[in-house]
């Protein structure tokens, strides 16, 4: 294996002397906003998967002709049969859920009490093995804040060493904590691209959902990048931010916000970016319960079913990418790993240990019902828009 330097190595979960090394309280406001707290620490009914499909499934939804209609029957009524794996591009990791803020959007359910899911050391170097073995070109590290996680660093460098492209799933908050603002610096020197949660360009709609403050401290962060190279236009230090809407409803076009957002970034706060990624907001974990609360459920899914594109189908992302949780299972992408939905092989589902790219060559790919978030108007997937 090319490796960029000996692996060091770590504790195999996070603990109290690790978290004390941040020079700040993780469940305090100024490690990061926090409007809500998680659905397992809340022990709320909606906490396990389960209970999260069973809730979608259960919806009446209609066609427009007023027939019942599930994902597979309106792929096949638009002569998909089913969906497929593509080659494999992507190889998505998810070190954890443990997490800096407590977003009411976040369909990972992350927080800052989220110790309890974070992958283990053993775990990373199987998930190391796998990258080296997948063929896949890169290598996409997410959470929680996945910079939290004790191998994160460990992660980066092996896999730029393979000559993978890296990306972090960054909350822009975090790099403001003590032990993390060398980041900016260090993600330039391993020229890492930084995929950056901002749900919108004004303060108001980004506070909304995020917390007070959540805006402030993200300004500041991309200013911070744009220090260290990003979002100046060089291919190797790409500074991507990512919207998504505050409420019931689909986004916007993703080139006109695009421009919007570029715009007033640099007239407000002269901070600048390099493209912007627009998302759904899927109907999992804490937005599904925001919309349980609001009543907007069954409109939302509705919503989604009658917007569904069937030109976003063969950019959807779980045709090119494979999802690892921090517990080393795989999925077809983010969003089944959150609702427990395997990705399937001949051999049934895998840990990563296991992993062997044959057997998950050209598989089809498991749905449900949260798939139309990623079927409606552009299409939607963790690189943006589907049909733009």
């Amino acid at each position: 294996m090319n490796r960029s330097g000996p692996l060091r190595k770590h504790l195999s979960v996070v603990n109290d002397e690790m978290l004390n090394d941040l020079g700040v309280r993780l469940q305090s406001d100024e490690a990061g906003p926090k409007p809500t707290r998680s659905l397992r620490s809340r022990r709320s009914e909606l906490a396990p998967p389960s209970v999260e499909r069973r809730t979608l499934e259960n919806l009446n939804l209609q066609s427009s002709d007023g027939e019942p209609v599930d994902f597979e029957r309106l792929l096949k009524r638009h002569g998909f049969d089913g969906l497929h794996a593509a080659p494999l591009q992507i190889f998505q990791v998810n070190v954890g859920k443990l997490c800096n803020m407590t977003c009411r959007h976040c369909h990972v359910d992350a927080g800052p009490d989220r110790i309890d899911a974070m992958m283990r050391s053993e775990t990373v170097d199987a998930v190391i093995r796998a990258i080296e073995a997948s063929g896949a070109e890169i290598v996409d590290i997410t959470g929680g804040a996945p910079e939290l996680h004790p191998r994160f660093r460990d992660l980066v460098d092996v896999s730029v060493g393979m000559g993978k492209h890296v990306i972090d799933r960054c909350n822009l908050t975090i790099l403001l904590l003590p032990k993390f603002r060398h980041l900016p610096d260090w993600f330039a020197e391993q020229r890492v691209e930084v995929v950056a949660s901002l749900p919108h360009h004004r303060r108001l709609n980004t506070d909304a959902q995020r917390g007070n403050g959540t805006y402030d401290k993200s300004i500041e962060a991309i200013r911070r990048l744009n220090a260290a190279g990003y979002g100046k236009g060089d291919p190797e230090r790409v500074l991507t931010l990512m919207s998504n809407p505050a409420g019931a409803y689909i986004g916007s076009c993703q080139r006109t916000m695009e421009r919007e957002w570029k715009v007033a970034l640099m007239r407000d706060f002269d901070v600048s970016f390099d493209r912007l990624f627009a998302l759904n907001n899927m109907p999992i974990s804490r937005f599904l319960e925001w919309l349980l609360q609001k009543g907007n459920l069954q409109g939302y899914m509705q919503m989604l079913l009658d917007a569904f594109n069937p030109a976003a189908v063969e950019g959807l992302m779980c045709r090119n990418t494979l999802s690892v949780g921090w517990d080393g299972r795989v999925y077809d992408c983010d969003f089944n790993q959150m609702l427990d939905i395997e990705a399937g092989t001949p051999r049934g589902p895998l840990h990563i240990k296991d992993f062997d790219a044959e057997l998950y060559a050209g598989r089809r790919i498991q749905t449900a019902r949260h798939c139309f978030g990623c079927t409606a108007g552009s299409g939607s997937s963790c690189s943006g828009a589907t049909t733009e």
